[in-house]
């Protein structure tokens, strides 16, 4: 959850808009965005369920405190981000920005793909030499309170997400399938980056619809009631049914018990005409016209 704030992905996005209106504004669902996807996502959700340890007082008060520390330093990098921005090209630097989440969404659907793209660092290094420009450098001592009170929203709604996520951590587990909601969370990125590219024709949260679609398919309540069944070693219905009417081949349909008597009946025609008749004494042969030979 600090790796936005490390590696320049977070003071990027400030710098390009992407948590204020047009107007100066907070901008709801850029702050929403912003928390979920680039402080939460699926990274995050994966920790929390598969390898933080502790009780869930332990785990909420972990999150807490790493809250403490990360809001604090998002509003401090939004302050220093409005005299970055003078130093800045701002249409070549909004390209830069959008193509470092492209490569976050590639990394995060495959880590396969992800070895040959550059870190977000290296991507955001390169858009401040490209778009460096001295000409306008100013020092600003009072930053706009309305980006202050973005960047510390858009961190605490991280904070709260992983907060969420580790309270219903118990009920969560085993019912939320971690691979799909990684690879939703990278299409919602992407759709966050085509945003910000100004690429999207819509106004649209369309990356929060992404993330709300991914978070409901991703959840499979039944799943956990399978996990418990088989550690019990009880079967579902569709194992007795299956158990009951007997294996059935690939490509094959469930048969009924009438249907396996008849199947049964002719199998065991089938292998009666198809017995050899005995043959006479030579060596191998298992029944024999003549068996003193």
């Amino acid at each position: 959850m600090g790796l936005p704030l490390v590696d320049g992905i977070f003071p990027a996005l400030i710098i390009a808009g992407a948590l204020t209106t047009a107007a100066g504004d907070p901008s709801i669902t850029g702050i929403l965005q912003t928390g979920l996807l680039i402080f939460g996502g699926s990274a995050t959700v994966a920790v929390i369920l598969a390898e933080m340890d502790g009780t869930r007082r332990e785990q909420l008060t972990s999150i807490l405190l790493l809250g403490a520390m990360l809001i604090p330093v998002a509003v401090a990098e939004a302050a220093v981000a409005e005299t970055i921005e003078t130093l800045l090209n701002f249409e070549v630097f909004h390209r830069f920005a959008g193509l470092v989440i492209l490569a976050i969404a590639a990394k995060t659907a495959s880590s396969k793909v992800g070895e040959y793209l550059p870190s977000p660092s290296i991507i955001i290094g390169l858009g401040l030499v490209a778009s460096f420009n001295p000409a306008g450098f100013e020092l600003i001592v009072s930053p706009d309170p309305m980006r202050l009170l973005s960047a510390g929203a858009a961190a605490g709604t991280g904070v709260a997400f992983a907060g969420l996520v580790a309270l219903f951590a118990p009920r969560l587990r085993g019912t939320v399938d971690i691979d799909l909601f990684r690879f939703g969370s990278s299409v919602a990125l992407g759709m966050l980056a085509l945003d910000v590219l100004g690429l999207m024709p819509t106004q649209a949260p369309v990356a929060l619809g992404v993330l709300g679609v991914t978070a409901l398919f991703a959840f499979d309540p039944g799943a956990a009631n399978e996990g418990a069944n088989a550690a019990r070693g009880v079967m579902s219905d569709a194992d007795q049914r299956t158990a009951m009417n007997g294996a059935v081949a690939d490509g094959g349909d469930d048969l009924t018990g009438d249907e396996l008597d008849d199947q049964q009946a002719d199998d065991d025609t089938d292998s009666q005409a198809s017995e050899p008749e005995p043959g006479y004494g030579y060596p191998g042969e298992e029944e024999s016209r003549a068996p003193w030979l």
